[in-house]
């Protein structure tokens, strides 16, 4: 029994000592303790909302971006299709005045063939006129060296100038 009782007296300052320091803990220890887990707790909660934001934000800005990238792209399309009107518009007025500019020029130069080719005509006459007066002058005078024959003549152009303005 001996050996009982120095085990019950340990037992009991154990239990006593156990007591004592699972107060002092319970009073002092352990509300320290749980009021740091639950500053973590609030820490790391703060910090999944501030991250949950950041996320919303990221992908408010994305659909922002998204929207952005779009308008620019639309009006892209827009921009070089007027672009190609512009330039298709600026060709077909180059090409119609090019057509208008060379039919007055084909216009001017028919106009300036023409006159060239009167005067070309007139030339010609007028050579051909004095070439004609040149001979009639020529052959005269061999067939008119005689009076009666210069007498025959004359009164045969007189008879034609009769006849014709009759």
């Amino acid at each position: 029994m001996n050996l009982l009782l120095p085990e019950s007296g340990l037992l009991f300052w154990m239990l006593l000592s156990f007591i004592i320091v699972f107060g002092i803990l319970g009073k002092f220890g352990f509300p320290v303790i749980t009021k740091m887990v639950e500053e973590r707790k609030n820490y790391i909660q703060d910090s999944l909302d501030a991250a949950q934001k950041a996320n919303e934000q990221l992908a408010k800005i994305k659909e922002k971006s998204d929207e952005i990238l779009s308008s620019a792209k639309t009006e892209q399309v827009k921009i070089l299709k007027e672009a190609a009107d512009t330039r298709d518009r600026i060709v077909n007025e180059a090409r119609e005045q090019a057509k208008v500019i060379g039919a007055k020029e084909l216009d001017e130069i028919r106009k300036q063939i023409q006159a060239e080719k009167d005067q070309a005509i007139r030339d010609i006459r007028r050579q051909v006129a004095e070439i004609s007066v040149d001979v009639a002058e020529k052959v005269l005078r061999n067939s008119l060296k005689d009076p009666k024959e210069q007498m025959s003549m004359i009164d045969r152009l007189v008879d034609e100038a009769m006849v014709s303005k009759s």
